[in-house]
């Protein structure tokens, strides 16, 4: 958990702001939840390892006895936990507010999240998430709003180039099977499908045999991976999707997933100057059938968002339909999109937009406090930002402190100095 220095803070508020005016844009609304959630909904199977790292928080009022009768089982000491995630909340949102919402349900949710990680670089124990989603839509159209908004806002954030990486569930789940892997093993076989990237087809094959997964379907899914391969290249599509898997993939998955770059390669087109053409090959999805996400609510499509600056991952999401379900009574079709603000923060550029017309009056202090207030007023009510700073001996230290807060020009005030007089100086 981190402290935010002011010029750390405004640089934050700048890109939150372009996140929210983009996702705005895009026909969400806003939405705020609790800090906290019952024990039982954080850790009701669903939510992964985050369930392992989440902060929970003691009942109320136990006395020595009631802590040592529960001592060989943690959670009778708990009902109530800091949320690790905004899915979970969210569902719990909708199901208890669901008369007062549309049937198509477009939310925002921007604030922190909290998670017992080992602390380290790029993990935190309190970040900040930005998740888009919308709930009562099962067609490709809401995985591709998603994907159009991210990528928008990707942009406007002066990310351009960013793509997705693009999967389904329920494609993983049929490999698996028709490699032959039983259902009980299947969870942890994921889990090292997940590191294809890092381990390579030979580190892949040699862990499940550690594993002890059935020999045969690791035989098979190795021999899957080391299948000889054309070269030619596939732009997003139905062509490249199942080039990518085994034959005869479901055709109800690939269509929904080939629905999703139709619906894309319309939207992004419409960015583009008048008399531009995008074909569907030139839209930012690329179909990754080894994409897995380790978050146990997926029950279909599966994203993450990539940018050619950075190996590694800058947001993610998917559909998760079974979740609303479990608080409602009625499976609600639901899905997701996170961006990674903490590590997307650090990518972009200084914005200028969030430090004009910042104006610091360096004042004696023979200057009436009635003066100083009359100077400060007449400049914020003429849309500027002003501190007030006493003299010092080091004019140059004060004022570059000023300039690394986001002020762009500074004023010298004395006593009887007017609004009309006063000589504003850039700073830089």
């Amino acid at each position: 958990m981190r402290d935010f220095l002011p010029a750390d803070k405004a640089r934050r508020e700048s890109v939150l702001a372009v996140i929210r005016e983009r996702y705005r844009a895009h026909g969400f609304d806003e939405i705020e939840t609790p800090v906290m959630e019952e024990y039982s909904r954080l850790h009701a199977g669903i939510g992964g390892d985050n369930e392992k790292l989440a902060y929970n928080v003691l009942k109320r009022g136990l006395d020595s006895d009631a802590i040592r009768a529960a001592a060989d089982e943690p959670a009778d000491l708990t009902d109530l936990g800091l949320r690790y995630d905004l899915t979970v909340p969210l569902a719990r949102f909708y199901a208890t507010n669901r008369g007062q919402l549309p049937s198509v349900f477009r939310s925002i949710q921007i604030a922190p999240v909290w998670r017992a990680e080992r602390p380290q670089k790029g993990r935190y124990r309190q970040f900040v998430q930005c998740d888009i989603d919308i709930i009562g839509d099962a067609s490709a159209r809401a995985e591709a709003e998603l994907a159009v908004a991210t990528l928008d806002t990707l942009d406007a954030l002066g990310l351009e180039g960013g793509s997705i990486r693009i999967n389904d569930r329920r494609v993983l789940d049929w490999m698996l099977d028709r490699f032959g892997f039983a259902a009980d093993e299947r969870p942890g076989v994921l889990i090292t499908i997940d590191k294809l990237d890092k381990l390579g087809p030979d580190g892949i094959v040699a862990e499940l045999r550690d594993r002890e997964a059935t020999a045969a379907a690791v035989d098979a899914f190795a021999a899957f991976l080391r299948r000889p391969m054309t070269m030619e290249y596939h732009p997003y599509g139905e062509r490249q999707i199942r080039k990518a898997l085994p034959a005869d993939a479901p055709d109800d998955i690939v269509a929904h997933l080939v629905g999703i770059g139709e619906a894309v390669a319309a939207a992004r087109s419409l960015s583009l100057p008048k008399g531009a053409d995008t074909p569907l090959g030139d839209i930012p999805l690329v179909f990754d059938p080894f994409l897995v996400r380790g978050m146990g609510y997926y029950t279909g499509t599966i994203f993450e968002l990539a940018h050619p600056s950075v190996d590694y991952s800058l947001g993610g999401g998917g559909r998760y339909d079974g979740m609303i379900g479990r608080f409602l009574g009625q499976d609600v079709p639901a899905v997701g999109f996170s961006i990674g603000f903490e590590r997307i923060v650090d990518l972009v550029a200084e914005r200028g937009d969030a430090v004009a017309d910042a104006v610091v009056l360096v004042h004696d202090r023979d200057v009436p406090e009635s003066e100083l207030l009359a100077l400060k007023a007449a400049l914020v009510r003429g849309g500027s930002r002003v501190r007030l700073e006493h003299r010092t001996k080091n004019l140059k230290a004060l004022l570059e402190r000023a300039a690394a807060d986001g002020y762009t020009a500074f004023a010298t005030v004395g006593a009887g100095t007017t609004a009309e007089a006063l000589e504003v100086k850039p700073l830089a």
